[in-house]
Formats: C-alpha cells, structure tokens, sequence
C-alpha cells in the first residue's frame, strides 16, 4: 500500500478534471486525439523574469495599479453605453446637454473622492484601461461629451503632469503587459 501512494497521489494531480479549465500556471488544457492517441495541449501562461528588483517592483506597481483601476474602466464602458442609448433617445440638443450635465455632476460627485487619491501610475493606466474598453481615448470622450475647450484644456493640464490623454491602448505594443495582468485579473490569477 506504502508504493501505490505516490502513484496514486500523482494520478490525482496530473488527471484531467475542473482545474484545466484554468488553473494556476495554465489558461486551458485541451486533449488531442492522434492516430488513436490522445495527448493533453496545454496552453501555458508566459511568464514575465526580471534580471533587476526595480524591474519586478515596477511589475508588482503595474499589477496593483490594474487591480484597483480596471473595475472603474469596467463601469465607465457601462456608463458610456448607457449614455449613448440616452442621448440617442433625447429628441433635442437642449436635453442631450442637459442630460451629459446631469451624468457629468453625477460622476464627480461620486468618484472624485476615489480619483483623488490615484497615483499618477494608477491615472495612467486609467486612461489606458478605458480606451481598451470603451473604444475612445479619454480625449475623444471629453472632447464628444464635454466640447473641445474643456478636452483641449484637460489635455494641457495633463501634459504638464507627463500624461497624454490621446494616448489610446496597443495591445501588442507598449500596452502588452497590462493586456496580460488583465487576461490574468479576468481569469482569477491575481
């Protein structure tokens, strides 16, 4: 009995069961079947080394910077569509306005307190998160809702604070690994 143990308990461990649908370490397992065989696929995570420890603390900063910023870029692409079913709706230009006044008081009030207290990381990564999910930098949705004037002014305070609110979200370029933390954030990883 003392032999079989260790088989046994790597039988359960390596069998295919709920945690191939996404385990730590791998998105999904998948089982292919060849001449008769079946092989496990298994699609593996990569895996981010850093030779240097700023490297990893800027990772780690990114990463916790994701965690608190993509629940409100998740309610921004919801508030976004709902205004625009809204302003659809809106038969005159006199109510559109009144209405994006209103949401706009609405907003402020409620994450003033919570933007405030954003780091300038945890702003940028904002800004990125809501174009990759809303579809329009934060220029473009200051500029439609709000006018050109305020998006041009906004546009220079942020300049001075090293920000840019026309930068919009490359997934395959500078924005990679936040597009992965947030795979991650969306899988359950982080």
């Amino acid at each position: 009995m003392k032999k079989w143990l260790p088989l046994l308990l790597l039988g359960f461990l390596f069998a295919p069961d709920a945690r191939a649908q996404g385990g730590r370490g791998f998105w999904h397992q998948e089982w292919c079947v060849e001449q008769g065989d079946s092989t496990p696929l298994v699609h593996v995570l990569p895996v981010y080394v850093f030779s240097r420890p700023v490297d990893l603390r800027r990772y780690r900063r990114l990463v916790d910077a994701v965690k608190k910023v993509y629940p409100v870029a998740k309610i921004a692409r919801a508030k976004m569509a709902t205004m625009e079913e809204e302003l659809c709706r809106l038969p005159t230009k006199k109510a559109q306005k009144e209405y994006i006044k209103r949401v706009y008081h609405e907003i402020k009030e409620e994450y003033t307190p919570v933007l405030k207290r954003m780091t300038r990381t945890q702003g940028r990564v904002l800004l990125k998160l809501i174009d990759r999910e809303t579809e329009y930098t934060a220029y473009e949705v200051l500029k439609e809702f709000r006018g050109g004037f305020v998006a041009g002014f906004w546009q220079g305070v942020s300049k001075i604070f090293g920000q840019d609110l026309k930068s919009s979200y490359d997934k395959e370029g500078e924005d990679r690994m936040i597009e992965q933390i947030v795979i991650y954030y969306e899988a359950g990883l982080l």
